[in-house]
């Protein structure tokens, strides 16, 4: 099903060797440059890929007709489905490795084809259609349980059950690098009216997320082992929270204006065939779900996560270490749940992990729990404290996978955090 490319194989243009983008990796974007349109790219190490060049030189298989890497977005080519990933990948392999020598012995089309990153600005990869974000990570519900109910009962009733989720606002994804303003937002006053007024727990949640490829009918289901042809690939995300305004409107609906004004991801898009080298159990579940829930290919990944937050003075301290195997809930799971009651799916639908923590303090992936909300002040590199984010912080998200002398990588995603518009 997945086209794995192997651990041996070398690209012939130089690429570091501790790499996010090796040979082995490839991920999607968008980019542009000052003398072209907004196009489709991969990553190799420092370069970018220029795949509308490649398509265009006749390099690249065709499966969904012209001018597929042409576009501002990965949504074309996320629709094509399994094949066209597998074959573009294939003979993306071969044009990099020189096994194919077309690219490699052509000067004129490498200068072409092959760009400079630091030369590239970055895009949104995808045009979101819809935006759901998940709940899946039993430590963080569990954390948040006892911080905010019975401890000895963290979990509600239903967690073990089905993978929690909800509804989110495509409109306010932004991409890595973009800047946040605090949000305003009505806060909770104890024993009177709640006031207006800027945001005073500005939280991160550490996350990964999933885009849709091939979308679904309307009143369709799709069962777990389905489900996994139809995840184009996995970016990181920071799923921006306002606490104190969450804490007073999330009664009785979820939450609402408190994640609304922001969720950044990161720009590269990394293939399940990519990680592939990188699988491993994923945590076993008491009791056995529903029957629509159960999976024949039961599975997670092993990507090591950190967080980063930097002050206004330039320190910078690494205050989260968590991975992506934690989660109780798997990426198959959580779209078989979405579209159990026959809810369709559209490509380019984004759907976010929620926060991953693990079973360690470092590795709790959100100020909430790392501060126990706010009562354990984080002591930062520079001697500063942290309780929640700052105007001028800034927090920044890495993730990769490595196994030997193989890494594949996401890059990152920032954000600095801007005073509030009154």
């Amino acid at each position: 099903m997945y086209e794995i490319i192997d651990a041996s194989l070398r690209a012939f243009v130089d690429v570091e060797p501790d790499s996010d983008f090796p040979i082995q990796n490839l991920p999607y974007g968008i980019f542009s440059t000052p003398e072209g349109g907004v196009r489709a790219g991969a990553a190799l190490g420092s370069w970018v890929v220029d795949l509308h060049v490649l398509e265009r030189a006749g390099l690249l298989p065709a499966p969904a007709g012209p001018a597929l890497f042409g576009q501002a977005s990965l949504n074309a080519f996320a629709a094509a489905g399994r094949p066209a990933w597998n074959a573009v990948r294939a003979r993306l392999a071969a044009l990099l490795s020189g096994s194919d020598a077309r690219l490699r012995d052509d000067a004129e089309l490498r200068a072409r084809a092959l760009v400079p990153m630091d030369a590239c600005t970055l895009h949104l990869p995808f045009e979101v259609a819809s935006y759901t974000d998940f709940y899946s990570s039993e430590d963080h519900a569990t954390n948040v349980g006892k911080l905010f109910r019975d401890p000895a009962n963290a979990l509600t009733p239903n967690w073990k059950h089905l993978p929690i989720g909800y509804n989110g606002r495509a409109s306010s994804v932004v991409l890595s690098g973009h800047d946040v303003h605090r949000p305003m937002g009505q806060l909770p006053v104890a024993g009177g009216a709640p006031e207006w007024g800027p945001c005073r727990q500005l939280d991160f949640e550490l996350e990964t997320a999933f885009f849709v490829g091939p979308g679904t009918a309307l009143g369709s289901r799709l069962d777990p082992d389905a489900a996994a042809g139809r995840i184009f690939g996995m970016v990181l995300m920071n799923d921006w929270s306002a606490r104190d305004v969450q804490r007073w409107e999330y009664v009785p609906l979820g939450p609402f204006q408190a994640k609304a004004f922001a969720t950044s991801i990161s720009p590269w898009v990394v293939t399940l065939d990519a990680l592939q080298p990188f699988r491993v159990d994923a945590p076993e579940q008491d009791p056995v779900p529903l029957p629509y829930l159960r999976e024949g290919d039961r599975h997670a990944y092993d990507i090591e996560l950190s967080v980063e937050l930097g002050t206004p003075n330039g320190a910078s301290t690494t205050i989260a270490r968590s991975n992506f195997r934690h989660l109780y809930w798997t990426m198959a799971q959580q779209l078989a749940h979405h579209t159990s009651s026959g809810c369709n799916l559209r490509t380019g639908d984004l759907m976010g992990s929620g926060t991953i923590s693990g079973p360690s303090p470092e590795a709790r992936g959100c100020l909430l729990e790392l501060t126990e909300n706010g009562k354990r002040p984080l002591a930062l590199s520079d001697g500063a404290t942290r309780d929640f984010l700052q105007d001028g912080d800034e927090v920044v998200i890495r993730g990769h996978a490595r196994r030997g002398a193989l890494r594949v990588g996401f890059g990152s995603v920032r954000g600095r955090v801007l005073p509030a518009i009154p």
